[in-house]
C-alpha cells in the first residue's frame, strides 16, 4: 500500500522535473551565439571647421552597434590598426564569472598593441534594454565606442506596448586638435586636462555649431507612430538634459533594465548612463528639434564648460511645406538648472513585478563609508610646469595604475605579489564637515596608491559614498561598477548620517542600474550582492576625475564550486606592453628603441 501511494508522488515529481528541464534546454536553443569584427583605426572627419583624424571602429562615428536578445552570447575580434594600445569595455555588462574580457586596461587586461588582434567573449545574462561599449584607454572612448541593443529573450516581449521602431542616438564629445596629443601634453606639464569644444548626437554637432548648419543628423518618422529612442551618454565629462521640441517622452529603462514608466518633458542623463524612451509622433507634420544641452553641478561662477546646444531633427515623413526651421523645444531646461535635474530623478524606481523582481540584500554584511574628492598632488616630475597638478581620490587614496608590467586580474590570478594592495580602507582617515562652504587646505592632499577591496563571495555590500567639498570642488560624480549592477537604496544632502538616513532607505523598488550619481555636496547609498568573482573596477565616469585618480576595484573571491568561481583565462591575452604617449611615435620607432 505504501508503494502504491508513493508512486502518483514520484510520477508527479518527474514530471515537473522534466518540464523544468525542458525549459531549461528550450532557453539553451534559444540562445545565440554572434561574431562581430571591429576594425579600429585612423580617419578624417571634419567638424567645427576643422578637419582631423581620429581613431573610430569599422570606418564610422560612432561605432556600429551590436543587436542581440536576452542571454545571447557575443565574440568581437578587436583589430588594432591605429597607432597605439588600448582596450574595449562592454558597459553595463556583468559578464559573470569572466572578467578576462571585461577591458578596462591594466585592471583586467594589457591593451591591444597596435598591429594585432584581441578577442573578447561577451556573455549576456539578465541585461535588457540598452547598453554600450567603449574604448577604456586613457580618453580613447571620446571616438571609440557604440551602443548594443538587446532585445527581450525569444519567445518574451517588452513590459510595455510595442514599439513600431527603435532609434539609437548617442551622445559624444568633439575636441579640436589631437585629444590623445593635448591628454598627453596636460598629464606631462600638470596643467588642466581638456575641455569639449562641442558635443555631438549620432556623430554631428547639428545646426548651432560653427560650420555645421545642415548637417544634423535626422530622424524620419511615421505620424502615428512609437518610437523607443535608445539614448547613450557616451560623452566624457558632463550631465545632459535631453528634449525633443512639442513631443512627451516616457522612460521605460536604465542601464540595462526596466524601470516604472515616467512620463516626462526632458530627461537627465550622466556619462555612461542608457535610457530607453518611448515617443508617440502624434505632432504636426513638420520638423523637430532632439536637443540636448549640458547640465553643470560645478559652483555658479565655473563658466569654463561647453555651453553648446546639440541638435538632431525629428522629421514627419510625408508632403508638406517645411518651415524655415525646425521647433526647438522649450522644455529644455538650462545649464544650471539642479531642481529639473533632481525631479526627474526622484521618479526613478525599478519595475519590481513578478516577471521583473526587486531583490535588495537587507542583511548587510560589509559596509563602506566612502569619501569622494578633488585634491592635489606636487607636481615633481620632469616638464611640470606647478607645483601642484589637480588630482581626485576615494577615501583620500588617488588610484595609481600597476601599468606596465601587468594589470590587476593577471596579478591576483596567478599570486603575483607588488602589483597591488588589499587594504582599501572602508572609511576616510580623517572625519570632518565634508560637504561645508570652505574646508581647511590641509584637505586638499591625497596620496597615490593600488589599493584594492577584497570581498568574500556572496557578500551582502553597503557603500554609501560621500561627497566633499575638498578645494571647494563639489560636484556630481556618476559612480561606475563593472560586473555588477546594484540598487540604488537612498541619496540626500549634506553629510551621510548613519542613524536617521537609513530610516529613508528605499528597499521595495529601488532602481537597479550600473552608473548613478553622488550629488554634489552629498551622499548616495547603493546595496548589491557580490556573487560575481573576478576583479571589478569602480570609478567615476568623469573622465577628468578618473584620469586623475577617482577609481578602485573590487576583487571579489571564488566561491566553493566551479560555477562560483572564475572561468579560466583564454589562451591568449594582450601582452603588457609600454603604452605609447601619443601617435607622434610610430610604433616601429618604438619597438626599435625598446630593443635598444
Amino acid at each position: 500500500m505504501k508503494h502504491q501511494k508513493t508512486c502518483p508522488c514520484l510520477t508527479t515529481e518527474l514530471l515537473v522535473f522534466l518540464f523544468l528541464v525542458v525549459q531549461f534546454l528550450s532557453q539553451l536553443v534559444q540562445a545565440e551565439v554572434h561574431y562581430y569584427d571591429f576594425v579600429v583605426r585612423e580617419k578624417n572627419y571634419t567638424r567645427l571647421c576643422e578637419t582631423k583624424s581620429i581613431l573610430v571602429v569599422n570606418d564610422s562615428f560612432p561605432g556600429p552597434e551590436i543587436r542581440v536578445h536576452k542571454g545571447d552570447t557575443v565574440y568581437v575580434n578587436v583589430h588594432n590598426q591605429g597607432d597605439y594600445a588600448f582596450s574595449i569595455h562592454w558597459h553595463g555588462i556583468k559578464q559573470p564569472r569572466n572578467p578576462w574580457s571585461d577591458g578596462p586596461s591594466y585592471i583586467t587586461q594589457c591593451p591591444i598593441p597596435p598591429g594585432t588582434n584581441f578577442t573578447y567573449e561577451v556573455l549576456l545574462s539578465i541585461e535588457e534594454g540598452t547598453v554600450w561599449w567603449h574604448a577604456h584607454s586613457d580618453w580613447t572612448r571620446a571616438t571609440v565606442h557604440g551602443a548594443i541593443v538587446i532585445l527581450p529573450a525569444i519567445g518574451t516581449t517588452f513590459p510595455f506596448p510595442q514599439p513600431d521602431e527603435d532609434e539609437v542616438l548617442i551622445i559624444a564629445s568633439w575636441y579640436t586638435g589631437d585629444i590623445k596629443e593635448l591628454i598627453d601634453e596636460s598629464i606631462q606639464n600638470g596643467t588642466d586636462l581638456p575641455h569639449s569644444d562641442a558635443y555631438t548626437l549620432n556623430g554631428q554637432p547639428g545646426d548651432f555649431c560653427a560650420c555645421s548648419n545642415g548637417t544634423a543628423y535626422r530622424r524620419i518618422v511615421d505620424y502615428g507612430k512609437t518610437y523607443l529612442l535608445r539614448i547613450v551618454n557616451g560623452n566624457m565629462n558632463a550631465e545632459h538634459f535631453f528634449a525633443v521640441a512639442e513631443h512627451s517622452l516616457t522612460v521605460v529603462g536604465l542601464d540595462g533594465a526596466y524601470i516604472k514608466p515616467i512620463n516626462t518633458a526632458y530627461i537627465v542623463i550622466s556619462p555612461g548612463q542608457t535610457m530607453d524612451v518611448l515617443l508617440v509622433a502624434n505632432q504636426s507634420l513638420g520638423q523637430y528639434y532632439m536637443a540636448i544641452r549640458q547640465y553643470s553641478s560645478e559652483n555658479p561662477s565655473v563658466v569654463n564648460f561647453d555651453h553648446a546646444n546639440v541638435t538632431a531633427i525629428l522629421e514627419y515623413r510625408g508632403d508638406y511645406t517645411y518651415e524655415t526651421s525646425p521647433a526647438f523645444p522649450s522644455t529644455l531646461p538650462m545649464y544650471l538648472d539642479k531642481a529639473a535635474a533632481l525631479d526627474f530623478t526622484y521618479q526613478l524606481r525599478s519595475l519590481a513585478t513578478p516577471e521583473y523582481p526587486v531583490n535588495v540584500p537587507l542583511d548587510i554584511t560589509t559596509r563602506m563609508y566612502i569619501t569622494v574628492s578633488m585634491n592635489v598632488l606636487p607636481c615633481d616630475h620632469t616638464g611640470c610646469e606647478v607645483t601642484e597638478n589637480i588630482a581626485s581620490s576615494l577615501n583620500n587614496v588617488s588610484w595609481v595604475d600597476t601599468k606596465p608590467t601587468t594589470n590587476v586580474l593577471q596579478a591576483y590570478y596567478r599570486n603575483i605579489s607588488g602589483a597591488y594592495e588589499s587594504n582599501f580602507p572602508d572609511q576616510p582617515p580623517l572625519f570632518y564637515n565634508f560637504t561645508a562652504d570652505s574646508i581647511a587646505e590641509d584637505y586638499d592632499y591625497t596620496a597615490q596608491g593600488t589599493k584594492v577591496k577584497v570581498l568574500n563571495y556572496n557578500e551582502s555590500v553597503e557603500i554609501v559614498f560621500q561627497g566633499t567639498n575638498v578645494m571647494d570642488g563639489s560636484v556630481n560624480h556618476p559612480m561606475h561598477m563593472h560586473g555588477y549592477s546594484f540598487y540604488v537604496v537612498g541619496y540626500g544632502f549634506g553629510n551621510y548620517d548613519n542613524e536617521t538616513d537609513p530610516k529613508g532607505y528605499n528597499l521595495v523598488d529601488p532602481p537597479e542600474v550600473t552608473t548613478f550619481g553622488v550629488p554634489k555636496k552629498g551622499w548616495l547609498a547603493i546595496r548589491f550582492k557580490a556573487t560575481n568573482p573576478g576583479v571589478w573596477f569602480w570609478h567615476c565616469h568623469f573622465e577628468r576625475h578618473l584620469t586623475w585618480g577617482m577609481d578602485t576595484a573590487f576583487i571579489v573571491k571564488n566561491g566553493g564550486t566551479t560555477e562560483t568561481s572564475i572561468r579560466r583565462p583564454p589562451t591568449y591575452m594582450p601582452p603588457c606592453i609600454i603604452p605609447l604617449n601619443s601617435r607622434v611615435h610610430s610604433y616601429g620607432e618604438f619597438i626599435e628603441e625598446k630593443r635598444e
